[in-house]
């Protein structure tokens, strides 16, 4: 017989849940917080949490001097761009694994999850070399292939176990009815997989924007992102706390906000095939 949890252990359990999720929410509270602070108030000891002079120079500021707008574009371009060609990848690839598996099916898996172990700057030179000789410097089409490559092994590995939790016997049906591997995967198994499909393009478009080695390494300004943006607040003269809380803010918000109302979703996906 199942046990069920006393109201006191309910009450316990979802007090340190709402403890833990406001601790690891609170840098950007701060964050946000600081946004609306002048430089003066940013840095004051001890720091005010709420009752200091609110502004909104940070912002006004921000927006005059670094064009945000032409940044959140390239970041929605690199972070969509990637994700979409990753899963036009990753659909096929975790297909076969799932449903034509051999002997070296975990080896290939273990060894895709093992690119991931390897320091980017360790690969540095010779992508800048490459992207230097083909002409894919500072452009947006050399940074969704790049972020695409990166994040591949991970959707392939989400893909993968969503995949595996589908009966096989569906698709052998539906190649007794005559569809063909076009039509099995278009119309039978992604139709089946939409949950893990959608979570999976939502948490590798949210790792896609957060990316900064590559979008720092192989840009300059023409397809700088918002983590180029960002970074731009950093100088030899100092760290401007204020105007660099503002930036961060301005380049956090959107993916904030997509997070917030796709949480349902990405929890559905997350947890698609945990329980049989």
């Amino acid at each position: 017989m199942a046990h069920t949890p006393t109201k006191g252990r309910k009450l316990l359990f979802t007090l340190i849940a709402w403890t833990i999720g406001f601790l690891i929410f609170f840098p950007i509270l701060w964050t946000i917080l600081t946004s609306f602070k002048t430089e003066a108030e940013a840095i004051a000891s001890p720091p005010s949490f709420v009752f200091f002079d609110w502004t909104l120079d940070n912002y006004v500021e921000v927006q005059e001097r670094s064009a945000y707008f032409r940044h959140f574009w390239n970041s929605v371009v690199i972070s969509v761009g990637s994700t979409v060609l990753g899963l036009l990848v990753a659909i096929p690839a975790a297909w076969s694994m799932a449903f034509v598996p051999s002997k070296q099916t975990k080896n290939v898996l273990m060894w895709m999850l093992s690119t991931k172990m390897l320091p980017p700057v360790g690969v540095l030179i010779p992508i800048y070399l490459i992207f230097r000789d083909a002409g894919l410097l500072d452009t947006l089409t050399g940074l969704v292939i790049v972020v695409m490559l990166i994040n591949l092994p991970i959707i392939i590995w989400m893909l993968f176990t969503y995949f595996r939790e589908i009966p096989g016997e569906i698709l052998e049906a539906a190649r007794m009815d005559g569809a063909g591997l076009r039509s099995e995967i278009l119309y039978v198994l992604t139709p089946m997989a939409v949950p893990g499909i959608a979570s999976t393009l939502l948490l590798n478009i949210i790792l896609a924007w957060n990316e900064a080695f590559w979008t720092l390494n192989l840009t300059a300004a023409k397809s700088a992102p918002l983590t180029a943006f960002i970074a731009s607040y950093s100088s030899p003269e100092g760290l401007f706390y204020a105007k660099l809380s503002a930036a961060s803010t301005m380049a956090i918000a959107p993916i904030l906000i997509l997070g917030w109302f796709s949480q349902k979703q990405l929890v559905r996906g997350l947890t698609f095939g945990a329980v049989k």
